[in-house]
């Protein structure tokens, strides 16, 4: 049995991932960590992560980016394996991320879901085919009207995949209103739409002479990112010092 840390156990991702963790046999909480302790959970809670004294093969991040800085140095200086969940991290805390890496293993990736990642593998294939022979590439990208910042990170992420499997880079384009002019061979354009509660919805245009072929995943819950934070979890206990991510998982 793999003994976990869930480090922001009471936020709402915490909290899911301690329902589907409770469903797993292979892995159990043993503690969580919290700056809010009000909710009762069937581990022990400490409201820092310096606090948490209990034995453990992985630790989960879904907090915020204040709190990463302590975290990994508790990581490191432990050697406990981590999975950083948690978006919006400065330069500064990338590269300690880095630093970190080389003391225990580190797995990060711009979106936990399994479906995403899997979909990052499937769509450098296609874009050698595809985008090879010609076809017009365009991203569209829909998420919740709570949602702040345009494109996704995984919009980006997708993005980048494309472009690492060609051997040209793509420009990414993200409004074309500004100009009156044919579309460029080398542009990719990015969509954002925001509105209602969509969790997230990510769709990979390949446009050709007479036919077209789309690629799209569609997350119904954020429960789809808690799964994929599990898996990583299972994953990344035991494994040596490094970075890592999702492709690594799948």
């Amino acid at each position: 049995m793999i003994r976990a840390v869930m480090h922001g156990c009471n936020g709402k991702m915490g909290q899911v991932i301690t329902g589907l963790v409770k469903e797993d046999a292979q892995i159990e909480f043993v503690a969580g960590v919290d700056a809010y302790t009000g909710i009762s959970n069937t581990y022990p809670v400490f409201d820092s992560i310096e606090k948490c004294d209990v034995e453990a093969d992985v630790v989960i991040d879904f907090s915020n980016a204040k709190a990463v800085d302590r975290l990994l140095d508790y990581c490191g200086e432990r050697k406990l394996p981590v999975v950083l969940c948690t978006t919006g991290l400065s330069e500064e805390q990338l590269v300690k991320v880095e630093e970190t890496s080389k003391k225990t293993a580190v797995l990060k990736s711009a979106n936990m879901s399994l479906g995403i990642n899997l979909l990052l593998k499937l769509i450098k294939d296609a874009a050698k085919v595809l985008a090879g022979a010609g076809f017009d590439v365009e991203l569209v990208e829909r998420h919740h009207n709570q949602k702040v910042d345009a494109p996704s990170g995984t919009a980006l992420a997708l993005a980048d995949s494309i472009n690492e499997a060609m051997d040209h880079a793509y420009t990414y384009v993200y409004d074309r209103s500004q100009k009156r002019e044919k579309r460029d061979k080398k542009e990719m354009g990015i969509s954002a739409v925001r509105g209602g509660t969509i969790v997230g919805e990510h769709e990979i245009i390949f446009a050709g002479p007479d036919e077209v072929i789309e690629f799209k995943h569609t997350a119904y819950s954020k429960a789809v990112f808690g799964k994929g934070a599990v898996e990583a979890a299972k994953f990344l206990a035991g494994k040596p010092a490094g970075l890592y991510d999702m492709s690594d998982v799948i």
